[in-house]
């Protein structure tokens, strides 16, 4: 894969990023070394981009929430469902009972979690400042694929089959 080097291709690639989590919604979190027995879960992502945050609904008692502890380094995983984007995102996940984004992210898919509603004494949300993110982009689907790897075993090559970028989201973030 190409990897994204220069600074435009760069923020595009960062709106592409808060694209795809909006748009896929569902990923898989994990805490650097100590996730609910070393798995990462399921979680519903609710992304806002403009202050690098990506926020979970849970449960206070839920394993995630408890080794979470103050905070934790954590990894979220996402895939778009034509498979033709992937990202790793890193960050510090902190558990937070926050009103107003409960209210904000409240939706029918969440209410069915907690029977108690928005005010379910066992409703948390955890916040994860994302700090950097790999990306890989492919294009073209199947039928290009099949092509790069054919043509790879014919030149001797590698099959070029997208980007591939990291980027720093560390800098100033928006209050």
């Amino acid at each position: 894969m190409d990897r994204v080097d220069n600074e435009t291709m760069t923020q595009d690639v960062e709106a592409r990023l808060w694209s795809e989590i909006g748009q896929v919604r569902f990923g898989m979190l994990g805490l650097s070394g100590r996730s609910a027995g070393g798995h990462f879960q399921p979680m519903t992502a609710f992304c806002e981009p403009e202050t690098r945050e990506i926020w979970f609904f849970t449960r206070q008692d839920s394993a995630v929430a408890r080794e979470t502890g103050e905070s934790a380094d954590a990894l979220f995983v996402v895939q778009a469902k034509d498979l033709n984007f992937q990202a790793s995102i890193r960050g510090t996940i902190r558990v937070r009972h926050d009103q107003a984004h409960i209210d904000r992210h409240w939706n029918p898919m969440v209410a069915a979690w907690f029977p108690g509603g928005k005010r379910d004494p066992l409703l948390t949300l955890l916040r994860l400042d994302v700090a950097d993110a790999e990306i890989w982009i492919t294009q073209g689907g199947p039928l290009k694929l099949a092509w790069e790897i054919t043509k790879a075993f014919a030149t001797h090559t590698t099959p070029d089959v997208g980007k591939h970028a990291h980027i720093d989201l560390t800098g100033t973030r928006a209050t």
